[in-house]
């Protein structure tokens, strides 16, 4: 775990192994050039430094729509949704570094091109790293729910993660929020509801159909429980 000292407010994950094998140290080693926005740092290795800004169109190298996904775990949702999409970039970002490679592991076996991946801290990104009103969405699937009430604090959709994405929303930019975890669920729709963004729907949002069901979805469904889905957009 990052040592909290770095930081006012405790971080919503926990820092598993970062080593590296076999084929996925491999396309770390031959594809990161290509996929890795390699962020300059403040004080914790998942930090951003906060003077940082992330200039898409240099990093594409074009002008297209941007789509960020929040914990984007091995990667299959945004690979998969960068492949469905061309036109539109897509922007990583996940802190467990096995996950990144898999992530590129992925997108090179694809051959993509409009896609990068990042390894830091999501608030941070959001904070500074990412001009205000440039993303078309927001995503952010399956954040680690927390279930312990005393562990409550370190999930990730707050108060004031939600005015973060809202700032850094386009005008009509939509952020999408999906969650196996009932009682998360109520507070993400709670904190959306009391946010500056509005509902696309009266509650609850039909499952989204650019999220392909991943490995981790699929359990949440073996083992019965209800997946549910947010969207809000930002007013014009």
């Amino acid at each position: 775990m990052e040592n909290s000292t770095y930081r006012p407010q405790p971080v919503s994950f926990v820092r598993r192994g970062s080593r590296l094998q076999g084929r996925r140290e491999k396309a770390w080693e031959e594809n990161r050039e290509q996929f890795l926005i390699d962020v300059p740092r403040a004080l914790a290795d998942t930090s951003v430094d906060p003077e940082y800004r992330f200039d898409a169109a240099a990093a594409f190298g074009r002008d297209a729509e941007l789509v960020l996904e929040i914990g984007s775990g091995l990667g299959e949702a945004v690979v998969h949704a960068a492949a469905e999409a061309p036109e539109r970039d897509f922007l990583a970002v996940e802190v467990y570094l096995p996950g990144l490679a898999q992530t590129v592991q992925r997108a090179a076996a694809n051959g993509l091109q409009n896609l990068r991946v990042v390894q830091a801290n999501a608030p941070e990104v959001l904070a500074t790293m990412i001009r205000p009103g440039s993303l078309a969405e927001v995503w952010t699937f399956f954040s680690d729910p927390w279930p312990k009430a005393k562990h409550e604090k370190r999930r990730l959709v707050t108060p004031e993660f939600a005015e973060l994405v809202a700032r850094s929303l386009r005008p009509g930019g939509l952020w999408r929020l999906a969650t196996d975890w009932e009682h998360y669920a109520e507070q993400m729709l709670e904190i959306g509801e009391a946010s500056t963004l509005l509902n696309e729907h009266e509650a609850w949002a039909p499952r989204f159909e650019g999220r392909i069901i991943t490995s981790f979805e699929n359990k949440a469904h073996l083992a019965g429980r209800t997946v549910r889905d947010l969207t809000y957009r930002k007013p014009a």
